[in-house]
């Protein structure tokens, strides 16, 4: 029969007619797969929802082609898939972003008000908000697009009060005073887990605080923060410090400030660092507060929100000053009174925001928070039960660590876009992930909750273990009474060529629609999924996407070889009573190991390995091999009608494997295979392991 596989591969003249045909059908809607074949089997994944600020990156290009194997797969072997899609509010950067446009128009969010404000977030929100997911469309991902989702929705935001109000009543809520991370430029709380480090080559400065009632006796203090010197209440030494033994319950004069403070000992200080003697600022420093509290030392705060000094006695010098200028004037004036024992470069690292990158501060701020000790238990028991599985299982302990040694949450936020926290008078929202921790519940109605949760598997980046899946565990446990999933993939970190993160900001960034334009999203998830072989971190080498390339002018032209040699095509195949040469042994043999082995190394979350099995056979075992057997056998009428059958069977049962990983071609090749009452390949039968055939 004439061939109708004609010309080279193109995908962009394929991609988007196939995409179009998939959105069409339905069937990324659970509820339009035919029922016969599911039976009650439903299988479902949430996407970890991307912000609406953001753009699709590297990262989100791999975990989406991991999801979209895993539901495809699914699909085929007759579950009933939900995939939900969505978007999270993304406190912090969204109004950063909305408050750059302002600024643009010489306006701030003051000038408009909140309620003003914050339509015009919404706006940009329909402007803008569903760029990724439009974006993750031309990757071919299969989310059911009918339920998509968005944390600002009116459900999500009746879950978060529910969930709020429900804490409150059980007393876990309450309201404090407490040093935590504050940033000067959003002028909001940060959590411990929002906060990125920059190493930073400054200075460490040994200061000379005088020994009461003897001037020419001293404590050597280094610190590389000499501003807060004035908010000191105390100087720590480590009790096994011989050094000091003398001196602990005896005063010391703060310098510039001219008050006693005491020397106190406490297990926390590091006889190694600096001298081993260290300032103790309560005020301004989380593990400092800890110690000021456990030793009833006041607090007293130096640094204001805005990132300037205060106006109390100790900073009467100083007061209204930036800290870079306050920090020289006072190191002016502790030279100038010999206090300065010397000064050493340094390098540490410095705290910044992760949205706007500003030096966050630590200071007494008055917050909501959440108690911890009870949900922290429930998550750590889901892991250490195997409820909750992660893959791979070194994961596990960043995520019981963390909850080992958790705090309470600090909960509120002090800018205008997002859930207002639902009590009186309150101007404060909640974090971000407060709401995000509902995502596998919230996101689904009541029909669904019954249906697809628990959901089944979670795929994720390691740098929101802590962030959003313990609390995602701890939320589905208690308001649920399930866990909200029970494997958690771990995908790798792609780094650059060179080990670098990837950043578009620092120009080391690569954006996946590049490679979809270029190669195509067929060869761009093949480039991805071929790295994914059990290492954590990948260096990005975009030769693989090459090799996709090439992959699927492999597919293409073998199966136009097929199409045109063959007038006896099957998808089925029975070898029995057949008589069968040695090569058809072992291409048979060969595929049915190859059916058995890809369906585990998917099950097993191992894409790389069945991707690269998968590619193996077809390149090797058939195109090398069996295609250049098939052109004498084809020859032999003896030999004839059984080689058409088994050509067309390998070439159907390998874009079936296919299919997960290049979704485009292998629907398209799939579109013009003479199969009679074929349905789309999207929904067709996964291939079932059988039989092998013995070679002798």
């Amino acid at each position: 029969m004439p061939s109708v596989i004609e010309g080279p591969y193109d995908p962009k003249k394929t991609e988007k007619k196939i995409y179009e045909t998939w959105e069409k059908s339905g069937y990324f809607n659970p509820d339009n797969l035919p029922g016969k074949r599911h039976r009650g089997k439903s299988y479902s994944i949430v996407i970890p929802p991307p912000n609406i600020t953001g753009s699709l990156h590297m990262g989100h290009a791999l975990n989406a082609t991991i999801q979209d194997i895993l539901i495809r797969k699914k699909r085929m072997e007759g579950y009933k898939t939900l995939w939900i899609p969505g978007t999270d509010h993304a406190g912090i950067a969204t109004q950063n972003v909305v408050e750059k446009q302002l600024k643009k128009e010489g306006l701030t969010r003051h000038d408009l008000g909140r309620e003003k404000f914050t339509e015009r977030v919404w706006a940009w929100k329909e402007d803008y908000g569903n760029k990724i997911l439009n974006q993750l469309k031309k990757l071919g991902v299969s989310c059911d697009w009918s339920r998509t989702a968005f944390t600002m929705d009116k459900n999500y935001q009746e879950w978060v009060t529910k969930v709020f109000l429900s804490y409150q009543k059980k007393g876990w809520i309450y309201r404090a005073e407490r040093v935590i991370n504050w940033c000067a430029r959003c002028q909001t709380s940060l959590s411990d887990l929002e906060i990125e480090y920059k190493e930073e080559k400054g200075k460490l400065y040994f200061i000379k605080y005088p020994i009461s009632g003897n001037s020419n006796e001293f404590v050597v203090v280094a610190t590389t923060r000499p501003e807060t010197i004035l908010g000191d209440t105390a100087v720590a030494v480590n009790p096994k410090d011989e050094r000091y033994k003398k001196l602990i319950g005896q005063k010391i004069i703060l310098p510039l400030v001219e008050k006693e403070i005491p020397v106190i000992e406490d297990r926390m200080v590091d006889p190694e660092f600096g001298t081993g003697a260290v300032k103790v600022t309560p005020a301004h420093s989380i593990i400092d507060s800890e110690m000021g509290e456990s030793h009833k030392l006041p607090f007293v705060k130096v640094i204001n929100e805005f990132g300037k000094m205060t106006d109390i006695p100790e900073t009467k010098n100083y007061s209204g000053m930036k800290i870079k200028e306050a920090r020289e004037k006072i190191v002016e004036d502790l030279v100038k009174k010999g206090l300065i024992d010397k000064e050493e470069d340094y390098a540490h690292n410095l705290s910044s925001c992760y949205r706007c990158g500003n030096i966050i501060e630590n200071i007494p701020s008055l917050q909501w928070f959440l108690k911890m000790d009870k949900l922290a238990k429930t998550a750590i028991k889901a892991v250490k039960s195997g409820k909750v599985v992660f893959h791979p299982r070194k994961w596990e302990k960043i995520y019981l660590d963390w909850l080992l040694n958790i705090k309470d949450w600090c909960i509120s936020r002090q800018i205008w876009w997002g859930h207002k926290i639902p009590v009186e008078n309150s101007e404060d929202v909640l974090d971000t992930w407060f709401s995000s921790a509902l995502w596998p519940f919230a996101t689904m109605d009541d029909k669904d909750l019954k249906e697809f949760y628990p959901t089944n598997t979670l795929s994720t980046a390691r740098d929101i273990i802590n962030l959003w899946v313990a609390r995602m565990v701890f939320s589905g446990l208690e308001f649920m009474e399930k866990e909200p999933f029970k494997d958690v993939i771990i995908h790798p970190t792609i780094l650059n060529r060179e080990g670098k993160r990837m950043s578009k900001s620092l120009g080391t960034g690569v954006d996946p629609l590049d490679y979809v334009e270029k190669y195509g999203a067929d060869a761009t998830r093949f480039g991805l999924i071929w790295q994914m072989m059990g290492v954590q971190d990948i260096h990005w080498a975009e030769e693989h996407v090459l090799a996709g390339k090439k992959f699927c002018n492999k597919l293409w032209n073998a199966s136009r070889y097929v199409l045109m040699s063959t007038d006896k095509f099957v998808d089925e195949y029975d070898h029995k009573n057949k008589k069968l040469t040695d090569a058809d042994k072992a291409i048979i043999q060969h595929l049915n190991s190859l059916k058995k082995g890809t369906g585990e190394s998917i099950d097993k979350y191992n894409f790389g390995k069945a991707l690269r099995e998968i590619y193996s056979f077809f390149w090797h075992d058939f195109c090398d091999i069996y295609l250049e057997e098939s052109k004498k056998q084809l020859q032999d009428g003896r030999l004839k009608d059984n080689t058409e059958e088994i050509l067309s069977y390998v070439l159907t049962t390998s874009i079936k494997l296919l299919h997960p990983f290049m979704p485009f071609i292998t629907e398209e090749i799939w579109s013009k295979l003479p199969i009679r009452k074929k349905q789309l390949l999207i929904i067709e039968n996964w291939p079932l392991d059988k039989l092998g055939v013995n070679q002798k």
